[in-house]
């Protein structure tokens, strides 16, 4: 279950909804006065963590419910507390019910909520669970269904660019190590590479779910509960695959959390990567595409400028993705077990982690899907830099040749065509054979760029026949993908 984007993002206000009623702490019983001003401010996180409002909503009816079959609430009384907690989830979502500053979390919010509405009945909800297994409950639902809509963005993104892979399958590239040219390789193969990345982040990604799909809720405040509640039944009410089997262990985990901000700096990682490339394919020295206009910039100074800020910003946002991990990572040092209020730390990092993955690639996907490829210059430029280097020296080795000689042999050519100013292809049998007797004129059969990437036809290859099997079994790992993350 989830809130629309906007109502996940709703901040409240200062101004109480209730027209300023008393606040409502949910720990004040052995408590003779109030807590300090100070005290207050640093406490409070329902700004932050009302988002978690319709998860909290959606654990409190399996709740009331387990409560039910326990004998701890009438038919009657169950029915009037699903009823309400129905009407306050309305309510949260029409804006007409919103945590006030007096509300110290989402919990006494929505608490807040119940009891307007049903008076003390609405406080016999509380019975059998603690704050410390409500939001660990509600934030692993959060991100159970937070990182299915992060999968089906990156499907996308991965959709985007097969797409443009499938167009220069047979579109030569300069291949590049060190950001040298090295070995000219196919256009599509090289976007590919970048599917593959993001395959391994949706592949870790669906790994998570299954040791997230773990429910904390019956686990009470550490110790579990005495009453007759069925934590194995909310579980797979909630769509968890079972409840924790240890209650100490369930409310002090963030296990789950830290490694959704692990996996959440990787793709962060990868887009930084993706977004690298193509700051350098759009700039005057590269000139391997042009955006378009709806995924650029333009100057306020300069207006021959045409400024690749998508890709920019998705290589900066990667430095926040892992910011947030060191900080989760941080925080869980050393806490001893059970719960500690340091763990109200956790769902800032993670609740900006969605959000920034959810924001950039989207704009990633449409960057790549419209950018256009010169494919002259491309193929004009896979041979640059002596990049058939490589393929000469194994024809070398083709016909006999130790390696270590042909290695040899290639390089003096290179030097001596540096010293001549030629390329390969300028050279006349004579040159060839000056540099070295190994340098028959047969090897001119292999200064071709589409000679070298037909032979490059070894499994992972980036022969245009590989690449084209590349493609379709990515196809179908795309597919499954986009259909895990709606559920289909």
């Amino acid at each position: 279950m989830s809130g629309t984007k906007g109502e996940e993002h709703t901040v409240p206000d200062n101004t109480p909804s209730d027209g300023g009623s008393r606040s409502l702490r949910l720990w004040g019983g052995r408590f003779e006065g109030g807590p300090a001003d100070a005290l207050t401010r640093l406490s409070v996180s329902v700004q932050f963590d009302w988002r978690l409002a319709p998860y909290d909503l959606l654990a409190s009816r399996a709740h009331a419910r387990v409560l039910g079959r326990a004998g701890l609430l009438t038919d009657d009384e169950l029915a009037r507390m699903l009823g309400a907690l129905d009407d306050l989830e309305d309510a949260c979502k029409a804006g007409e019910f919103r945590p006030t500053v007096a509300d110290e979390d989402v919990h006494t919010a929505l608490e807040r909520g119940l009891l307007e509405r049903l008076g003390s009945l609405g406080g016999k909800l509380r019975a059998g669970r603690s704050r410390n297994d409500q939001v660990a409950t509600d934030l692993r639902l959060y991100l159970r269904d937070h990182v299915r809509h992060i999968v089906s963005r990156l499907a996308e993104l991965e959709t985007a660019l097969m797409s443009q892979a499938e167009q220069h399958v047979d579109t030569a590239a300069p291949g590049m190590t060190h950001l040298q040219h090295a070995q000219p390789v196919s256009f599509g193969h090289q976007l590919l590479a970048h599917v593959h990345a993001f395959a391994r982040d949706v592949d870790r990604l669906r790994d998570w779910d299954r040791r997230a799909a773990v429910s904390p809720l019956g686990s009470g405040a550490l110790a579990g509960s005495s009453l007759p509640l069925d934590p194995e039944t909310v579980a797979r009410e909630l769509g968890f695959d079972s409840a924790a089997p240890n209650s100490m262990d369930a409310v002090a985990d963030r296990d789950f959390a830290a490694e959704f901000l692990f996996d959440a700096a990787m793709i962060g990682v990868h887009l930084s990567r993706l977004g690298e490339e193509i700051v350098l394919w759009a700039s005057q020295e590269f000139r391997w595409i042009e955006m378009d206009d709806a995924y650029s910039t333009g100057s306020s100074i300069m207006p021959q400028k045409k400024n690749p800020d998508v890709a920019e910003l998705a290589r900066g946002k990667s430095g926040r993705l892992i910011g947030n991990l060191m900080t989760l990572l941080t925080t869980l040092k050393g806490l001893p077990l059970t719960y500690n209020r340091d763990l109200q730390e956790d769902k800032e990092p993670v609740f900006d982690a969605v959000d920034t993955l959810l924001l950039v690639l989207p704009a990633m996907a449409g960057l790549v899907a419209t950018m256009r490829v010169n494919t002259t210059r491309l193929e004009a430029s896979a041979p640059d830099g002596f990049a058939l280097a490589t393929d000469l020296a194994e024809l070398l080795v083709r016909k006999g040749v130790a390696f270590r000689d042909a290695h040899e042999a290639v390089g003096h050519l290179v030097v001596w065509c540096q010293v001549n100013d030629k390329e390969f292809e300028d050279l006349t049998d004579d040159e060839l054979a000056k540099v070295s007797p190994h340098f028959t004129p047969d090897v001119r059969d292999v200064l071709s760029v589409p000679g070298a990437l037909a032979s490059r036809s070894a499994p992972g290859g980036t022969a245009p026949s590989r690449v084209r099997e590349q493609l379709a079994a990515l196809r179908d790992l795309v597919d499954g993908h986009a259909a895990w993350a709606t559920g289909s």
